[in-house]
């Protein structure tokens, strides 16, 4: 794809990094930047920094950085022309015909398919010939209102092979879109193409600004897998999405519930607990934790009784926490979910147990309580130890404080010796962590564990070298313009890494253009990941006094040195190895 030049700096232009940004992160002044908790990863204490005036983000954490459309890229999980497609939107921006996507892939494309698809699914359902079944279903077994079903766009798949497909033929969609938008399959056997979904109730997934962004559909007999979802397409990305979060988007503010499965949320919504969401057909991800963070406060887990069920409840209880969110568990007695629980006791009943619902100690220790029988000295020394473990792993020490109080009475054990337990686990909790951030800056020192830059571990300096080189090349027209016209002399081949290379290339052939270098423009040859490797060297540099031609020519034969010695080692191993060869020979 190739969007202008110019459209590309109109969209930057235009967008406001310190609002985009903080769409998603709760950012503070820090001098002239901004800083907050990264998105990007897990932390406690922010180390993700944003620069309004030079329109760039980056986290001394995890390495995270770029521009706007780096960081759309990492958050909304978009390719590079997806990604400016994102900001020309809402920037207001039209980007010409020529630089939209090629075959018709575009994210517009794969919604307009799947409205089209939506709404053949709603008429099967509404044809007692096809869906007379799936509407028994929803209005007796599940007891929804058509009101209900018409708010979700419900629908249903015939059980056909190739109804959908020929009716999305007709409407000028290929086949490929369809693969590719997963509403059908090829035959490996006969190479045609057949519907994905069939038999089952669909459920649309829409997003916040009223996509169809995909489906889920549950089978009406007994085949396998009882419920089956999209996977990830071009419009849709199922580890940061949320069933029925367009409509709960507005009633969250004050707390969230988080169900379990499709079906749970629409029974929530019917009875006026329109505050309620799923994920879509996995255990919650971090990406969607920090996605309710934008929403609401709190969230109240309501999974099912089941084994499972509280499994994924305590998965979920550790995510949401990370991402700094108050989080409850609902406990129903009498009914495995949500949607039985309704059917039962009404909605009422489930009002005042929202209103009772427990923190997540609370959802822990009742777990112990039952597990372990507090009576029993062996049961009650576990119990104790679990309990001071989960104790151990609060960040405020008042928290702490207020749960060993909790736990005293019922352990029947004094107060200081739980908290002396608790301090000494906390004590070999930091130990252990000091230790494991020092191997950490020991092993990035070597830059062992570089996904980014796999070769730079290889040759320590010569990697040291290329990452001043590029840094400077990044910052400094007047390094690129010595490069380029031969008054320095450095080519691609004097690199070590083939990332390294690969930069170089890239920027003296942007720098080469009518148009000159433009940092954003290298977004499209380059990962997010790489793009925040970009910027560090940047940062790096731009943090130093000297930064002139002459470290520039020490830079390069520095690079060139490391190479020439390591080549040096090859050739020594070579010689060592066929010198043995030839002893060989000569002793048979």
């Amino acid at each position: 794809m190739a969007i202008p030049r110019e459209v590309i700096e109109e969209i930057l232009y235009r967008t406001d990094i310190e609002e985009l940004v903080g769409s998603y992160v709760t950012l503070k002044r820090a001098g002239s930047n901004l800083s907050g908790l990264c998105p990007f990863h897990s932390e406690k204490t922010p180390s993700f920094s944003v620069s309004p005036a030079k329109k760039f983000f980056y986290c001394f954490g995890c390495g995270a950085g770029g521009d706007a459309i780096t960081f759309v890229m990492k958050m909304e999980n978009l390719d590079y022309p997806q990604a400016v497609e994102f900001l020309a939107k809402r920037a207001g921006v039209t980007i010409p015909e020529s630089g939209k996507h090629e075959n018709g892939f575009s994210r517009e494309r794969v919604y307009a398919m799947n409205v089209e698809a939506a709404k053949f699914f709603r008429t099967c359902l509404f044809d007692p010939k096809y869906g007379q079944e799936a509407m028994e279903y929803l209005r007796g077994k599940r007891r929804l209102s058509t009101e209900i079903i018409r708010r979700f766009g419900l629908g249903f798949s015939p059980n056909t092979f190739g109804m959908l497909t020929d009716h999305m033929h007709k409407k000028g969609y290929r086949d490929e879109e369809l693969i590719a938008g997963f509403l059908c399959g090829k035959s490996q056997k006969t190479g045609r193409s057949y519907d994905y979904f069939r038999n089952r109730v669909m459920f649309p997934i829409i997003d916040v600004s009223g996509n169809v962004i995909a489906f889920g559909g549950r089978v009406m007999d007994d085949s396998k897998p009882k419920y089956l979802n999209s996977s990830d397409t071009p419009g849709f990305k199922k580890s940061k999405n949320l069933f029925a979060l367009n409509y709960a988007k507005g009633a969250c503010a004050e707390q969230m519930i988080l169900c379990e499965g499709y079906m749970d949320v629409i029974a929530m919504h019917a009875a006026g607990f329109e505050n309620a969401v799923a994920t879509l057909g996995t255990s919650l991800t971090s990406e969607q934790a920090r996605l309710m963070t934008k929403y609401t406060k709190k969230v109240i887990i309501s999974y099912d009784s089941d084994e499972a069920g509280q499994r994924a409840a305590d998965r979920a209880i550790r995510m949401l926490g990370e991402v700094g969110l108050d989080v409850r568990v609902l406990r129903l007695s009498g009914a495995k979910d949500p949607d039985e629980f309704i059917k039962l006791y009404g909605a009422d009943r489930l009002r005042s147990l929202l209103g009772e619902s427990k923190t997540w100690f609370d959802f822990k220790w009742n777990t112990l309580t039952t597990r372990y029988n507090l009576n029993t000295p062996s049961d009650r020394i576990k119990a104790s130890e679990e309990a001071c473990a989960l104790i151990a792993g609060v960040f405020s020490p008042i928290e702490r404080e207020v749960y060993i109080s909790q736990i005293a009475g019922p352990l029947d054990l004094p107060v200081d010796v739980i908290k002396n337990n608790v301090e000494r686990m906390v004590a070999k909790r930091r130990s252990e962590a000091k230790r494991k951030e020092g191997q950490d800056a020991r092993l990035s020192i070597r830059n062992y564990g570089d996904r980014t830059n796999i070769d730079a571990a290889k040759n320590i300096a010569a990697n040291a070298a290329e990452e001043a080189i590029l840094g400077l090349l990044l910052l400094y027209e007047e390094h690129r313009s010595a490069v380029r016209s031969g008054k320095v002399i450095l080519r691609a081949e004097d690199f070590f890494t083939a990332l390294g290379r690969r930069m170089f290339e890239e920027i003296m052939r942007l720098d080469a253009t009518d148009g000159g270098f433009m940092f954003s423009l290298l977004g499209e040859s380059f990962t997010p990941d790489e793009m925040g490797r970009m910027q560090k060297y940047m940062r790096e540099r731009s943090s130093l006094t000297a930064n002139g031609s002459e470290v520039l020519s020490s830079s390069i034969e520095a690079l060139r040195r490391a190479v020439q010695k390591t080549e040096e080692k090859k050739g020594d191993l070579s010689d060592l190895i066929l010198k043995k060869r030839n002893q060989s020979k000569t002793k048979e």
